[in-house]
């Protein structure tokens, strides 16, 4: 039997595991005893191990941050990190997002490509690679975290208490290979005046604001200039009602990662510009159009930049009021050749102004392995030997992975460029042909990296 039949003789018996863990809501919770993220990440480890158990391999639990399931022997550790938390819901489901729900090659649930379903992909490598009495010069290390989505402080944990990787990769990106990831840039945006009631809309940071309500003091022929501007805008959806002397807006934009924000339409960004348009006067309606706006692009505070690998990228991801001061969180993603003091620089000054401030939470600087590395070489062959594919080389993304905060590993599959699996959106799916082909492709990116 070739390996390919192998693979996709235990394709089912894959797609139970991983179901198993998308049944498990582990978002981020409130910690408890033991327990670092809450109740539903320590219940998604216990799960991945047990079936990590269930297949013949060791396994280790790292007090709840993280744990991890090895085989072979030797000083030198290829290393695995795959996550099992999960964003928030979100968005409008066709489909249980805690069940797995499979219609002809697709499967539905959120966590199928953004992790769950890449940590079992890599374990059935692993246990394939076993099986056929691979000889195994260094360990090998399937590392399921608990907290990627929401800080990685589950791999400080794995530094601080493990050994340190000798190479390997993340399957949470896209083939085929990432050398490089964007540094990330943590901002929010403050209102000091405002006319406007209230403002909500977005549901994570990292990804664009997609839906919006807004409640703002009603104006003489204010509801008819903005359902005439709002009509102009490329948002999927809009309502504008007025009643007892208020203007309620909602928006329904278009959801995108982080990372790309361009794809996505930002309901907020929509309104605060439609607003301006229709001459309501808002101080925090001018500071927002001027700093933030829609563009993307870091412009208003004296980011725009771009270099041979990327364009900086700018995203509003959660607007919120709270005792009539209206916030927004900004994601940037800040391209390769740019350290976070050089970034610091470009925008210093251009934060402040009598209509609202921008507060700078963190700046982390990127990622990069030159394209001529033993690591990239090992990954990007295994990739090549699978598909065929030569047209698409190693590339330089916006998202963050557990490359940042482990070392010797690089961003490696399962996603394939041009196909939205719909990560961080609702109806995430993934594809039982591409899990099986990503399979194989890890087997052969394990074998490379015991040979560097």
């Amino acid at each position: 039997m070739s390996i390919k039949e192998q693979i996709h003789d235990l394709s089912d018996e894959m797609i139970t595991n991983i179901g198993r863990l998308v049944a498990i809501d582990s978002q981020l919770g409130m910690p408890g005893e033991g327990k670092p993220f809450g109740e539903g990440p320590a219940e998604a480890l216990k799960e991945g191990l047990k079936i990590a158990e269930e297949l013949g391999f060791k396994t280790v639990n790292l007090d709840n941050y993280c744990g991890y399931a090895e085989m072979g022997e030797g000083e030198e550790i290829v290393g695995i990190a795959g996550h099992l938390d999960i964003v928030p819901v979100g968005g409008d489901w066709t489909y249980d997002p805690f069940k797995l729900t499979r219609e002809g090659d697709y499967i539905y649930g959120r966590g199928t490509t953004d992790d769950k379903g890449p940590v079992i992909e890599a374990l059935y490598a692993m246990k394939l690679l076993r099986d056929s009495g691979v000889k195994l010069n260094k360990r090998v290390r399937l590392i399921m975290g608990c907290n990627e989505e929401t800080g990685s402080k589950c791999m400080e944990h794995y530094n601080e208490v493990e050994e340190e990787l000798s190479c390997g990769f993340t399957p949470d990106a896209n083939f085929p290979c990432i050398h490089g990831e964007k540094g990330h840039m943590s901002m929010v945006a403050y209102s000091k005046n405002t006319k406007i009631i209230s403002m909500n809309g977005g549901f994570v940071s990292n990804a664009v604001c997609d839906a919006c309500t807004t409640v703002i003091p009603a104006e003489a022929g204010l509801k008819e200039k903005l359902e005439e501007i709002l009509a102009k805008t490329k948002l999927q959806e809009y309502q504008v009602t007025e009643e007892n002397g208020t203007i309620r807006i909602y928006a329904k934009g278009v959801p995108a990662h982080a990372s790309t924000p361009t794809l996505g339409v930002n309901a907020a960004g929509a309104i605060f510009e439609s607003l301006e348009k229709a001459e309501f006067e808002d101080d925090f309606v001018k500071f927002y159009n001027n700093h933030i706006g829609t563009s993307c692009d870091g412009s208003g505070i004296g980011l725009k930049f771009e270099d041979e690998y990327g364009d900086l990228t700018l995203c509003n991801g959660i607007v919120k009021t709270e005792n009539g001061v209206i916030s927004c969180t900004i994601d940037i993603r800040v391209p390769v050749t740019l350290k976070a003091e050089d970034v610091r620089k470009m925008c210093e000054g251009k934060l402040e102004d009598e209509n609202g401030r921008i507060e700078i939470l963190e700046i982390g600087d990127p990622l990069f392995f030159p394209r001529e590395s033993p690591l990239v070489n090992a990954l990007y062959k295994a990739y090549v030997d699978v598909t065929g594919d030569t047209e698409n080389e190693p590339m330089v993304i916006g998202g963050g992975t557990y490359a940042k905060s482990l070392k010797n590993i690089i961003a490696f599959g399962p996603e394939k460029l041009g196909i939205d699996y719909r990560i961080h959106s609702a109806d995430e799916y993934m594809l039982v042909s591409g899990m099986e082909e990503a399979v194989l492709i890890y087997m052969e990116a394990i074998k490379n990296l015991l040979e560097i």
